[in-house]
């Protein structure tokens, strides 16, 4: 069933986005009775990966956590095969959970939101589509990712160039054969670190184009061990809390200490302990203290510096890859496969942007300050305006025809991620000011679609049908993120963290740093409050405000 452009569709809710947010969701509110509609622009559920299939992509975070909890059942049933799971598996995955719940029903694929409206008079969101459909609902929820609004090349000359141009998060589903070509790959963050050593299997060469370099430590991926698999299985549930209970959101097989407790030969151990096992969590949690005492990081980055050196044979492009402008994990710890073992190759070329930008892209290749370089392709690997990006392409209009960009023009702000003074009754899965991107986003994600569901399960116990961020609750609770992340080594980097990838977007570190079960607690508080920091109220009367 289809919004028709003269008779709107009338929904209790509607979301945005048929990722793995958007489709728990929907489940959750149709268990709950309520009409739900998911809108989808990509032609398949899935989000990030649905979108992102370049060369090498796969998740950073270990399979057998980087899946759904909330059916006992489900985890059993799908086998992963591997460590770090690369996309067509995920994407198998979510569509397999889209199919096994039977939720594609509900879901409109290749449906793009132009514009929501908040009708103050009706108490309700309007919303319209690019393709001229409209809906109207009671609750408006995002669930458009943090990692989803690609960040666009603007590069002088770039129209002209003969070749062709690929962009990592928008990747032909037929795939590109790089066999004999020379290749140009425009970044290095987490997505070039995972493409470079694929597409330099295959070109006749490769220049990868870095404008600074990142932190990348081994993910050591290898096919699942079915006895491992097994005892995993055995006591899920376990391992579940655990990772609700950790403060990345991944579950730790050794307890956490402050580097005061070891002396110089044990801090060394536990790092080759932490590179031997793989994975960002060995680094960023060799010692308890790794992102807030600058000693304890500069240990850990010292020795993941070593390392680089010890790989790369030329020093000089060495030195090149290794960060100094920044603390280890500041910017995203990228995870990789023989990413350093590739400047080993004759046919790879590092060019270092900060010393020689590039200047043009000609018809046949890319120029730098310094040089020419010939090229037949070119991979964009810029990353994404993170986190507001794709909640600001929405055109989201709240109280009195106030945009969301009009309200975050100095910054995102939010109340505890999930909502925005202003906008009522719109709700956002993983927004500005919740831990996201900062640890497994899954386990992220169902804290708060369960936080959600029981919130609206509540509002219609109680006979209410409008919530709406308290602005004081808001202020509030920017100061408190902004407060917790001075206290890390986060605020130390431009990163994309802090929007520094994107010109003109204002400044300030965006996820919460405090961790995912301080948050949790904070959001269950609230709740157990009566939804302290909100008010509530009914349609055609507000009358309840939360105490």
């Amino acid at each position: 069933m289809t919004g028709i452009e003269d008779t709107p569709c009338r929904l209790d809710a509607l979301v945005i986005g048929a990722g793995f947010a958007g489709l728990y969701m929907l489940h959750r509110l149709r268990g709950q009775g309520m009409s739900v509609r998911v809108l989808e622009a990509a032609d398949g559920v899935g989000g990030t990966w649905y979108w992102n299939r370049y060369p090498g992509v796969r998740c950073d975070v270990e399979s057998i956590d980087y899946s759904y909890s909330f059916d006992a059942e489900l985890e059993q049933e799908w086998k992963w095969s591997e460590r770090y799971a690369t996309q067509p598996e995920i994407l198998r995955y979510i569509e397999h959970v889209a199919e096994r719940f039977d939720l594609l029903r509900d879901v409109e694929l290749g449906t793009r939101v132009s514009s929501a409206r908040w009708d103050e008079g009706d108490r309700r969101w309007r919303v319209e589509t690019e393709a001229g459909a409209r809906f109207e609902t009671t609750y408006l929820i995002t669930a458009v990712g943090c990692l989803s609004a690609v960040n666009t090349p603007a590069f002088p000359g770039l129209e002209t160039f003969a070749g062709e141009t690929y962009t990592t998060a928008r990747w032909p589903h037929e795939g590109v054969d790089f066999t004999n070509r020379r290749v140009a790959v425009i970044g290095t963050g987490s997505t070039g670190i995972q493409a470079i050593p694929e597409i330099a299997k295959d070109a006749a060469h490769l220049y990868a184009f870095q404008r600074s370099p990142n932190f990348s430590v081994p993910a050591r991926n290898r096919p699942l061990d079915p006895e491992f698999v097994e005892t995993i299985k055995a006591d899920y549930r376990a391992r579940r809390q655990a990772a609700r209970e950790a403060g990345w959101g991944v579950p730790s097989d050794r307890p956490l200490r402050p580097l005061e407790d070891f002396n110089a030969r044990e801090r060394v151990a536990v790092c080759e302990e932490g590179w031997r096992k793989g994975g960002a969590p060995g680094m960023l949690r060799a010692f308890a203290d790794t992102m807030t005492n600058p000693e304890a990081n500069r240990v850990v980055a010292e020795f993941v510096r070593a390392k680089i050196r010890n790989t790369v044979r030329d020093p000089a492009v060495a030195e090149k890859l290794i960060p100094t402008d920044h603390p280890l994990g500041a910017k995203r710890l990228c995870v990789d496969t023989d990413y350093y073992e590739t400047y080993n190759r004759p046919n790879v070329t590092l060019v270092d942007v900060s010393t020689s930008p590039i200047e043009q892209i000609t018809e046949s290749g890319i120029r730098t300050r310094e040089g020419f370089y010939e090229v037949d392709a070119i991979v964009f690997a810029l990353g994404f305006d993170a986190i507001t990006g794709a909640l600001l392409a929405l055109d989201i209009g709240g109280v009195g025809g106030e945009t969301l960009a009009e309200h975050w023009k100095d910054g995102p702000r939010s109340y505890l991620g999930l909502a925005v003074a202003g906008f009522p009754n719109m709700l956002t899965v993983t927004g500005p000011g919740s831990p996201s991107v900062l640890g497994n986003v899954i386990v992220s994600i169902e804290q708060h679609v369960e936080w959600i569901s029981d919130c609206l399960a509540y509002l219609r116990r109680h006979g209410l049908d409008r919530i709406e961020a308290q602005p004081t609750a808001e202020k509030d609770w920017v100061a408190h993120v902004a407060d917790v992340a001075s206290g890390t080594l986060f605020v130390s980097a431009k990163s994309w963290f802090m929007g520094a990838n994107i010109a003109g977007k204002p400044r300030a570190f965006m996820p919460y740093a405090g961790g995912v079960p301080t948050y949790r607690k904070i959001c269950d508080e609230v709740a157990s409050r009566g939804y302290d920091g909100f008010t509530l109220g009914r349609a055609d009367a507000l009358a309840h405000s939360a105490a």
